[in-house]
């Protein structure tokens, strides 16, 4: 018999329940954040119309986004009809959140409140190369408020996004905590405009500046100038990189000084002097870090951006920022969004490494009710169910095995008390009780059981 390759494909992964139950304590603590602010839950389609998709990432996005071929006589038609790539495909698994949300805006408009909150967990897939912390296929935990332009709406998204992280354990700016990167669109054109870039050049020229960490100022350099952006304008670029000030406090003065002849540079100024304002009041003030070369690379951002850092480690844990145009993509109207996402995986990963699970997660059994012998199956069943009624989660052990066994399984699964009974505490009316954890072993009467459990899980 042939043997077939088990291993999830390249940049996927299964989720045995250790590492679900970890999501989910994740997940349930994001969920709840999000609703305390008022957001609500939208689901969207994995696949979504490929023409809905393109032209919303820039190039490099539109490379990443996988396509789903056409079906049945369509796809024989176009296989006939010298095939490419383009005429081959007609939809696509969605790249990430906001765009399926701007479509849903753009189709459910009339339906939908004067500002709609809505928050999304669900899969988004990228044809990207794998590598540690980075897959084909990773969920994303997105919240947006659509319909205004009040930098209110960047000080809600970055506040609940922070509290999210803070609930979960990522406390101040240093070693265990986390850093909120916050910089503006309009600052970013004006440094363009200030180097002499030309306009045509400067999407290019934001995508190079965004791998600043990745490659380092010699790598953007490098960059620049094979996307043909001039060396006098490439040296005026490093320049501003070099001379941003250390000291946090003197940037914005710094940026003011130098886009003050750039008038989308001066708007991006004033803009995120609002932003930074107004998320002073919550609790992602602590973590605000103006970085006037983050550049996000998505094209579709119009005004503030901002990015997750945890200290000493490279890449995001998350971003997001302002977005007026995308919608109007869908519906030729402009309406005013914004949102921020929050990296699931990566705070996953993080978590672990970090050791910042909690030592027993909702979800995971309580208690085992072990087996006997025949003859007392059927009050270990019973016994069981009315654990189960009282809002205990209970495994019952299947099999006929000595104790040993039956401990070292409740161990395997962490479980932290194991109930016993035999015929001799049927006769008696009782229960023995083994805290795993322990060793100890106490009999008490049957009645008493679930609320002695109770009491002692809350603990």
């Amino acid at each position: 018999m042939a043997r077939f390759n088990t291993k999830p494909i390249s940049g996927a992964r299964d989720f045995l329940p250790a590492d679900m139950l970890r999501r989910k304590y994740v997940i349930d603590i994001i969920e709840r954040v999000y609703q305390s602010y008022g957001f609500e839950p939208l689901e969207t389609p994995a696949m979504e119309r490929l023409d809905t998709l393109l032209g919303k990432y820039g190039d490099e996005g539109d490379q990443l986004i996988f396509r789903v071929a056409k079906r049945g006589d369509k796809l024989q038609r176009a296989l006939e009809e010298n095939p490419t790539e383009e005429s081959i495909a007609d939809a696509g698994l969605r790249y990430d959140l906001t765009v399926p949300l701007a479509r849903i805006v753009a189709e459910y408009r009339n339906e939908l409140p004067r500002y709609f909150k809505r928050y999304q967990i669900a899969p988004v897939y990228r044809a990207d190369r794998p590598a540690k912390g980075r897959y084909r296929e990773f969920y994303q935990c997105d919240v947006d408020i659509v319909g205004s332009a009040s930098p209110a709406v960047e000080a809600e998204v970055l506040a609940a996004g922070a509290q999210v992280l803070q609930t979960l354990g990522f406390v101040g700016k240093g070693e265990s905590g986390f850093a909120l990167r916050l910089n503006h669109r309009g600052i970013l054109r004006g440094l363009m405009e200030v180097a002499g870039i030309r306009e045509e050049l400067e999407g290019g020229a934001l995508v190079a500046v965004d791998k600043l960490d990745k490659i380092g100022p010699d790598g953007v350099q490098a960059e620049l100038l094979d996307r043909g952006v001039s060396a006098e304008s490439t040296a005026a670029l490093m320049g501003f990189i070099a001379a941003v000030p250390s000291d946090e406090g003197e940037r914005m003065v710094w940026l003011g000084d130098l886009l003050e002849g750039s008038e989308q540079g001066s708007r991006g100024v004033a803009g995120l002097k609002d932003v930074l304002a107004l998320s002073g009041y919550g609790p992602a003030a602590e973590h605000l870090r103006l970085d006037p070369f983050l550049a996000r690379g998505l094209s579709y951002y119009t005004g503030a951006i901002f990015e997750i850092e945890f200290p000493g480690l490279s890449g995001s844990g998350g971003g997001g920022g302002r977005y007026d145009d995308l919608v109007g993509m869908f519906s030729n109207q402009t309406v005013p969004a914004c949102g921020f996402a929050l990296g699931l995986d990566r705070i996953l990963l993080i978590l672990e490494e970090r050791g910042m699970f909690p030592e027993h997660l909702a979800g995971q059994p309580q208690v085992l009710v072990t087996q006997f012998d025949e003859s007392t199956q059927g009050a270990s069943l019973l016994l069981a169910h009315r654990l189960r009624a009282a809002g205990l989660r209970v495994d019952l052990y299947p099999d006929l095995d000595r104790y040993g066994r039956q401990f070292k399984y409740a161990d395997e699964r962490k479980i932290p008390f194991a109930l016993l009974l035999g015929s001799n505490e049927i006769a008696q009316g009782i229960v023995a009780v083994k805290d795993l954890r322990s060793g100890e072993q106490v009999e008490m009467e049957a009645s008493l059981v679930s609320n002695w459990l109770n009491e002692q899980l809350r603990v």
